[in-house]
């Protein structure tokens, strides 16, 4: 995390050593650059890099002296004071900063010591039901009892994407701590938890429809006869693994009730269907025509949610 001078605040997150060094000289040299610019040369600057797992300060480089590691750690902050012309303490400082990155353990290790928790972005459903001994992720419900809280009235749910910052920001604290408050007030924008949610289901390895299931949903989608083309979608939707029809019940259940706002909202189930089709499923290699399976992808989300009753209702429905 890089806090600038007038407060802004951005976020890089990377497992890859060599990129964070990469990073932490581009924003070094930048900051070089920028003070010779402006003849600040007796200026100062800071900025902080925060990686979870451990706190570690390292303060003016003139002294040796150490301060002590809090017990509960859960980030690492280095924080850099140097001279803009002072060559020496920016080599101590790249010295420095090497010497720790080499001795780093690895992640695998951390993950085992408890000090940095399993990703619930970019892993598989299944994983991440797994972890939570459940057949739906916690991160998705709290999302749609959030939305259906305070967001199923307001205008383009969904469509209308939130700030990138603040939903990467979201991602981040997600990631790495147990509980979460999406009342807090910096998740106040409802677009940030709507585009928190579809980047969750964007980022799965495998999507919500399994690669597997691909073409026989677009087959089913084909059927010209309306009776038939619903069943045989009922039968496809059945025979998803369990995290996967549990999610995908609950998440088109709360999607029908976006739908059923559309008056006030603006989001049609064809609107829905536009925005989720190529999230929740896609091929596995793009061989056709990607306009003709975006087509297909927005056809079967918004036939499940006109029928969505049918679909995951019981046999007797």
């Amino acid at each position: 995390q890089i806090t600038t001078v007038s407060g802004n605040e951005f976020l890089l997150q990377s497992d890859i050593d060599f990129l964070i060094l990469d990073w932490f000289h581009a924003i070094k040299n930048a900051i070089d650059r920028l003070s010779k610019e402006r003849s600040c040369t007796s200026r100062n600057l800071e900025f902080k890099l925060r990686r979870s797992s451990s706190i570690e300060l390292l303060n003016s480089l003139d002294t040796e002296s150490k301060e002590p590691k809090p017990e509960h750690r859960k980030s690492l902050i280095f924080r850099l004071n140097y001279s803009a012309s002072d060559t020496n303490d920016r080599n101590r400082v790249k010295s420095r900063l090497k010497k720790f990155i080499s001795r780093r353990p690895s992640l695998k290790t951390l993950q085992d010591k408890g000090l940095i928790k399993d990703q619930i972005f970019g892993s598989h459903l299944h994983v991440v039901c797994e972890h939570e001994k459940s057949t739906v992720p916690q991160f998705v419900r709290l999302c749609i009892k959030a939305v259906e809280r305070r967001g199923l009235d307001v205008d383009g749910i969904y469509r209308v994407s939130g700030n990138l910052a603040t939903i990467q920001k979201l991602r981040f604290v997600v990631n790495q701590e147990e509980k979460l408050n999406l009342d807090d007030s910096q998740w106040e924008d409802i677009h940030v938890v709507t585009g928190a949610l579809k980047m969750f289901f964007r980022e799965l390895p495998e999507p919500l429809f399994p690669y597997c299931f691909f073409e026989q949903f677009v087959e089913a989608i084909k059927i010209q006869d309306n009776v038939t083309r619903i069943k045989s979608v009922r039968s496809l939707v059945k025979k998803l693994p369990r995290p996967n029809y549990d999610t995908m019940k609950i998440l088109f259940e709360h999607l029908k009730k976006i739908a059923a706002k559309e008056s006030v909202n603006l989001m049609s189930t064809q609107s829905l269907g536009i925005v989720f089709g190529p999230t929740l499923l896609r091929p596995e290699k793009e061989t056709g025509n990607m306009a003709v399976h975006m087509l297909y992808q927005n056809q079967i989300v918004e036939l499940m949610l006109s029928e969505y009753s049918k679909i995951f209702g019981s046999e007797e429905d």
